[in-house]
């Protein structure tokens, strides 16, 4: 079966995931196509996970929650799998990640409420379109990913740390890529921060929590978006008794177009 590219359609891409023959990050697949994060949880967390994303959308960009026990016939992608259809899988037990797999479909309960949330990938098109560099794209890499000192807004049972994906950046684009991304709210929208990681509590930008490491090069800035692994740091902290997440990087391809939701479609 063919790799995954740019040109590939979500539908083309589910299909290579579910057959195994793509396992690896998704940033740079599928241009002009919305990709989400995923968190999975116990329905009786459902409902106060749903506020604690309304009440932090800049990490937390909602884009779908299904009904109990539904792994399928979403609005955003009707012909998927969310127990089958994404690279990797995080299982997390009592807040530790326990095991990576390929699959949930062993693990799916009638309870689960899935949750689909906006990536910044979703935003990389454009940026490169407008002329900003990306240069985990040339590389074949993940972007780095860290914990912050900044926190969500607490909802009920759910607090936590806010965590950033960093993009090293040209600093004569980086008001470009600010402008960019600030028109794509549903991933993540403008950075939180741009320059010295230590004024989000980054001791060491060399050494991301999730990701790959991404020196800087002499006329590049770290510039930081929210990052939909934020639930996985809040999931450290709750620590509820199950719960399913992509693995950092290897989002779920949905059948939304970029345009569309930029245009409120």
């Amino acid at each position: 079966m063919p790799s995954i590219t740019a040109e590939s359609t979500p539908a083309a891409a589910r299909e290579s995931i579910r057959a195994g023959a793509w396992s690896a990050v998704t940033t740079g697949l599928c241009a002009g196509y919305v990709q989400a994060n995923l968190a999975v949880l116990p329905g009786e967390l459902a409902d106060e996970f749903a506020e604690f994303c309304r009440q932090n959308p800049q990490p937390l960009p909602l884009l779908e929650a299904t009904e109990p026990g539904v792994a399928d016939r979403l609005r955003v992608a009707p012909h998927a799998d969310l127990r089958t259809d994404l690279p990797k899988y995080r299982v997390h037990r009592h807040g530790i990640v326990e095991s990576e797999v390929d699959s949930v479909r062993e693990l799916w309960r009638d309870d689960f409420v899935a949750f689909l949330l906006g990536c910044s990938f979703s935003a990389e098109e454009r940026l490169l379109a407008a002329g900003v560099r990306l240069r985990h794209l040339e590389t074949g890499g993940n972007v780095p990913m860290f914990r912050t000192s900044l926190r969500c807004r607490p909802v009920g049972r759910f607090h936590g740390p806010v965590v950033v994906s960093m993009r090293a950046i040209r600093r004569s684009e980086v008001d470009r890529a600010v402008a960019v991304t600030a028109e794509l709210p549903f991933a993540h929208g403008a950075p939180l921060h741009v320059g010295d990681p230590a004024e989000i509590g980054i001791a060491d930008p060399s050494t991301p929590d999730w990701g790959d490491p991404m020196p800087l090069e002499a006329d590049e800035l770290p510039v930081f978006w929210a990052c939909g692994v934020t639930p996985q740091a809040v999931l450290a902290e709750v620590r509820p008794e199950l719960a399913i997440t992509h693995a950092p990087g290897c989002m779920f391809l949905t059948d939304l177009r970029v345009a569309d939701l930029a245009a409120g479609r």
